[in-house]
């Protein structure tokens, strides 16, 4: 069982940049592939980036350049750096935890319960 919970969601102007931490429960923390997912209202979950427990990173290609995956196993922690944010990239984020990299919510049995991202045009 992982317990995780997200913080750092806030309001922030166009162009500006929030760091998002998710801190997870547990002694296994890192032998879990890590994801960042995000749902705007009216739409559907979508995958962000996810960091796999060998630290490779993968990104969607709305985000890449921009937003940034890590992971501090020492601290059971994975973060999203996420720059030059635009208003499209509001939503809620959570992130989920999964026994391999994937990029369908599907693949995760592990999910917080999201911190809200909301960027101001």
């Amino acid at each position: 069982q992982v317990q995780l919970v997200e913080s750092g969601g806030r309001l922030v102007q166009a162009g500006g940049s929030l760091r998002l931490s998710c801190a997870a429960s547990g002694r296994t923390f890192s032998s879990y592939a890590m994801g960042w997912f995000r749902q705007a209202p009216g739409k559907e979950r979508e995958f962000v980036a996810g960091i796999a427990r060998g630290g490779n990173t993968y990104y969607a290609d709305s985000v890449k350049g921009r937003f940034t995956i890590s992971r501090d196993n020492a601290k059971n922690t994975v973060y999203l750096q996420m720059n030059s944010l635009k208003p499209e990239d509001t939503a809620l984020y959570s992130c989920a935890a999964a026994q391999a990299m994937g990029t369908a919510p599907s693949e995760y049995d592990y999910w917080g319960q999201g911190t809200q991202v909301t960027v101001s045009s």
